[in-house]
């Protein structure tokens, strides 16, 4: 979920790059300190469809942003302990042919006390 996520991200960067890149300046260079006469939006407002479309990429930016951030945090929060089977680490049924055991001394007869 998290790497779908982040392509997702890295799309919508390349977007709004691509969307700011393509709207029309609200200056004209150092024109604009001549007096010209374009307001702060232009003539037509910011109703345009590449206003529009910034505006919206960047909402979908932020909220995929928090959304990664949440789903790194409950994958940080998660330890690799928990992912561990217990029951393969422990054998549960005795093994047949089990290592053979040390050998002992052998054992030393008593010798009878003398008279």
């Amino acid at each position: 979920m998290a790497s779908t996520l982040l392509i997702v991200q890295v799309i919508l960067a390349v977007l709004i790059v691509i969307a700011v890149l393509l709207q029309k300046s609200s200056s004209i260079g150092l024109g604009a300190y001549s007096g010209s006469n374009d307001s702060v939006f232009g003539a037509k407002g910011p109703g345009s469809f590449l206003t529009k479309a910034t505006m919206t990429l960047g909402l979908l930016f932020v909220v995929n942003t928090i959304s990664l951030g949440y789903i790194y945090n409950q994958e940080k929060l998660g330890s690799a302990v928990d992912s561990v089977k217990t029951d393969s680490l422990i054998p549960t049924t005795p093994v047949e042919n089990a290592a053979p055991v040390a050998p002992t001394a052998p054992v030393v007869p008593a010798v009878p006390a003398s008279k």
